[in-house]
């Protein structure tokens, strides 16, 4: 029985294929041979610096082949990964940091010095260029006898969502949640090896770990999609058609993206046969305009909160569906309850609007550090008075229709998922109320336009560039507002706090 994620690749790839084409990047081709290699390497270096076991370390780089190294490397030393975005603002990725308390950071020469700034010793840093050698320096034995005592129920990686206080939430994920989802994508969704991935989603989106895996175990050929292409719809599309590509596992932003400018009409992209996304909702129409235009394509629909490993429902597009039909997000994957309470922690009828909630192997250890935030998202079922059983209680509110469907309505409270992020607004709040002369602001979602909007109460009006100049001090990018609006005193409702209600209504 498989019970570390590193074994995909020992009893996968590896053996199976070490000379196929594993990874390519902007800059390089590696084989599979090639990965163990570096990987071991890098596993030999992290041991040099420390012999902790079951501890994140974080990793600093761009998504290439040295991130891949760099997570492999990380699971052969028994400890887990915790892939960082490389443009986080200095405070975000200072909080990250704090909080993963880490003994050793992978880095590269060209990301080093956004470290040093930080002040990070530099006995913590370890450059992946010093694996990325022609010889091999690691000892495999002594590496194969390292993992043998890891536990399926031992943390893999950590993946960072945001926070309402500023500081962002480390969600660790073990090996059973991944190895169960990841069996089971395998054999429902037919991955098989012969997928050669066109990969768009960041290394700290969950997305990576499906792809990651696929790398691993079926000796899929991961293909790095050049980050800045995203936002170049008509680019993208050119470097798909252009490449071998036949696997994608997008958010759906950047397909609806394509679908606005009809660029499938203009370029064929004949070799794509399976179409993942996850992320946020799909609008039907645009998904209509995909599967016109790849009609012998599997599309598939998978929904899940980081607190679930990748995904706790898939539906795979079967049936033709209106434009204005919503996009039901499907059944539970194996080994995963779905559970839809009311507000008086009952199941819910057909038709019945509730709380999305999932029980099983796949939800997370927790929230890392973070014991009082744990205990609030990860709870005793409420169905189940009998013995210890946590759910993961999402904050998304859905139901079941009357085909066995499960539908997504949206969120319960004010985190939204906005480009495939799952961003919590009272966040951004946080940091609009740092910038000078803002008194009291909110921060509003528009789900029809896809559009975060900042209502805020100044003496004067603020030109929206000085806004987001202030607030890209400690936001990514995908988390600033694009509409602004200035107001002399907030609405209140009858309690005296700002009516959300009433702003939420003025943009949608």
């Amino acid at each position: 029985m498989q019970i570390n994620v590193i074994e995909y690749f020992e009893n996968g790839a590896l053996r199976k294929c070490p000379q196929k084409l594993a990874v390519k990047d902007a800059s390089r081709e590696c084989t599979f041979a090639d990965l163990e290699r570096f990987a071991k390497n890098c596993a030999a270096l992290i041991l040099k610096r420390t012999q902790a076991r079951n501890r994140p370390i974080p990793v600093f780089l761009g998504k290439g082949a040295e991130n891949i190294v760099a997570d492999m490397g990380i699971l052969y030393s028994a400890n887990a990964y915790a892939n960082l975005d490389v443009k986080s603002p200095p405070q975000r990725l200072q909080g990250m940091l704090q909080n993963l308390e880490p003994e050793v950071i992978i880095t590269s020469a060209a990301h080093a010095a956004v470290l040093r700034g930080l002040q990070i010793p530099e006995e913590k840093l370890l450059l992946f260029e010093e694996a990325m050698v022609g010889e091999s320096f690691y000892d495999n034995a002594a590496l194969l006898r390292r993992i043998e005592p890891v536990i399926d129920t031992d943390p893999y990686c950590v993946i960072h969502t945001s926070g309402s206080t500023g500081v962002p939430k480390g969600v660790a994920l073990n090996h059973r949640s991944t190895i169960d989802f990841v069996d089971w994508a395998f054999d429902r969704l037919g991955l098989d090896g012969s997928e050669v991935m066109g990969s768009l989603a960041p290394i700290y989106f969950d997305a990576y770990t499906l792809e990651f895996c696929m790398l691993l175990a079926k000796g899929s050929t991961w293909m790095v999609v050049p980050d800045q292409l995203a936002m170049f719809p008509a680019k993208l599309v050119e470097f798909v058609a252009s490449n071998p590509i036949n696997f994608i596992f997008w958010v759906p932003t950047v397909m609806v993206n394509i679908a606005n400018l009809d660029l499938l009409a203009k370029t064929r992209l004949d070799r794509l046969n399976k179409v993942f996304f996850i992320g946020e909702v799909f609008p039907t129409r645009h998904l209509n305009y995909w599967r016109r235009h790849l009609p012998g394509a599997m599309f598939v629909n998978l929904y899940g909160p980081i607190e679930i490993t990748v995904a706790c429902t898939y539906y795979i597009v079967d049936r033709d569906l209106d434009d204005d039909d919503k996009l039901p997000i499907g059944y539970p994957c194996r080994n995963t309850d779905i559970l839809i309470l009311n507000e008086q922690n009952q199941l819910t009828q057909v038709d019945e609007p509730g709380e999305i909630c999932v029980r099983g192997s796949s939800l997370a250890l927790g929230y890392l550090n973070n014991p009082e935030r744990t205990a609030k998202g990860f709870v005793q079922n409420p169905l189940n008075p009998h013995y210890p059983e946590l759910i993961y209680r999402t904050g998304d509110l859905g139901y079941w229709n009357s085909r066995g469907e499960i539908m997504f309505l949206g969120r319960r409270d004010f985190q939204i998922k906005h480009m495939g992020y799952r961003i919590e607004l009272g966040e951004i709040e946080h940091a609009v109320l740092q910038v000078d002369g803002i008194r009291n602001c909110c921060v509003v979602y528009s789900q029809a336009r896809k559009e975060i909007t900042l209502f805020y109460e100044c003496d004067r009006e603020l030109p929206p560039a000085f806004i987001r100049e202030k607030l890209m001090v400690t936001l990514p990018k995908y988390m600033l507002p694009t509409v602004f609006h200035r107001m002399e005193l907030m609405p209140r409702n009858p309690n005296g706090k700002i009516d959300r209600q009433k702003l939420v209504a003025s943009v949608n």
